[in-house]
């Protein structure tokens, strides 16, 4: 059975999505969430929940093997990034070859790359004057945003949106396809 972990920064409404369609799932499960961030609402959402937290700082995930530790010792076979905005240290890629998600409120490979997230990258896209934006799904590496695309799904871009408006409909994406396109990634190990 694959042990998802969730690796979020702030609010954690994906990850809650996420844990609650794998909750009592047949082959799936979500076993930890994890955060950079002490105060971040998603640490609130999994004790409610039920699942393990654990939180850590620079040094613990950049410096040191806490977290991988961590990792091993709750068995966790896919990480899965919702809405966390550090860069994935390269042995923490290493331990989990193509078993790292993220999800991303854009069309990869635009609206992309450090310091594209939230309302920066809706900003960016109605500045851009684009037609359509949506959510990337992919696989992590070395590197911000360019891994290899799973999955991608649409929506318009109307002459009146704003930043928040386009979030909202990118939201709406991304709770209606993360954890399904999940359990298709992973559900070919279970």
């Amino acid at each position: 059975m694959p042990r998802l972990a969730v690796f979020a920064s702030g609010n954690g409404s994906n990850a809650q999505r996420i844990a609650e369609y794998f909750s009592g799932h047949p082959s799936v499960s979500v076993c930890l969430v994890l955060s950079n961030k002490p105060d971040a609402f998603v640490l609130e959402r999994a004790v409610k929940l039920g699942i393990p937290t654990m939180v850590f700082n620079r040094d613990s995930f950049y410096e040191t093997g806490q977290v991988l530790e961590t990792l091993r010792s709750y068995r966790i076979d896919y990480l899965v990034l919702a809405g966390f905005l550090w860069l994935i240290p390269q042995k923490i890629i290493s331990a989990f070859p193509g078993k790292i998600l993220n999800i991303h409120p854009a069309l990869l490979p635009g609206f992309g790359g450090k310091g594209m997230y939230g309302m920066k990258v809706h900003q960016a896209v109605i500045d851009s004057g684009e037609h359509e934006s949506g959510i990337t799904i992919h696989y992590v590496d070395e590197n911000y945003d360019e891994g290899r695309i799973i999955f991608q799904a649409k929506c318009p871009v109307s002459e009146d949106d704003t930043a928040e408006s386009l979030a909202e409909k990118v939201h709406e994406l991304e709770y209606r396809w993360f954890a399904e396109v999940i359990e298709g990634v992973v559900g070919r190990d279970g």
